[in-house]
């Protein structure tokens, strides 16, 4: 509840100082001087949005999950790790087993 309260209002924060930025902008290129830095006030409020975007999405997160092989392990049973064909041998005897073995001729 906390989690998502502080990022709704990053989101509103963050959205108002960029809108004061291109209000600054603007303003500043009606007046003939488009170069020059932000007031302090927008970079303070983008700081604070920043900040407190990242605290929500802190409190926000599922908890982590363990990813030991041990913590795996409880998951499957002992037919899921041995039903794999790892040592399968795909190579085939047909041209072998098939033919017959040529006669010798007896003098």
């Amino acid at each position: 509840m906390l989690g998502q309260a502080l990022l709704t209002i990053a989101l509103v924060a963050l959205f108002h100082s960029a809108f004061s930025t291109y209000e600054y902008v603007s303003h500043m290129k009606a007046l003939g001087r488009p170069e020059g830095s932000l007031p302090a006030s927008i970079v303070f409020e983008s700081l604070i949005a920043l900040f407190l975007g990242i605290i929500g999405a802190c409190l926000k997160a599922p908890p982590l999950k363990e990813i030991t092989w041990t913590s795996e392990m409880k998951t499957r049973t002992i037919d899921d790790m041995d039903a794999r064909m790892g040592f399968a041998n795909f190579v085939t005897r047909g041209k072998v087993l098939g033919k017959e073995e040529p006669s010798k001729a007896s003098s």
